[in-house]
């Protein structure tokens, strides 16, 4: 039984062509207008939770979280 026979070949141009959309694109920072601090555009901004105003997120509440179970771990391998 004989192998397959490849009928057209892609030239380097025509595949460099095709590939010419395959770039990583650079990413974007702003401006919080809360806090001034550089935040990915479209999302909630990291250091203080807030997006287009409004408080989003509360942060403060969140490291406490983190907080408390890393303390409870932290007596539980005791």
């Amino acid at each position: 039984m004989d192998s397959m026979v490849v009928r057209m070949r892609h030239t380097k141009s025509h595949t460099a062509n095709r590939r010419s959309h395959h770039a990583l694109k650079k990413t974007d920072f702003a401006k919080c207008a809360n806090c001034s601090a550089l935040k990915r555009r479209h999302t909630v901004c990291p250091s203080c939770g807030f997006y287009r105003g409004t408080k989003v997120l509360d942060l403060v509440k969140k490291v406490e979280k983190k907080q408390a179970k890393a303390k409870a771990k932290k007596a539980e391998v005791k």
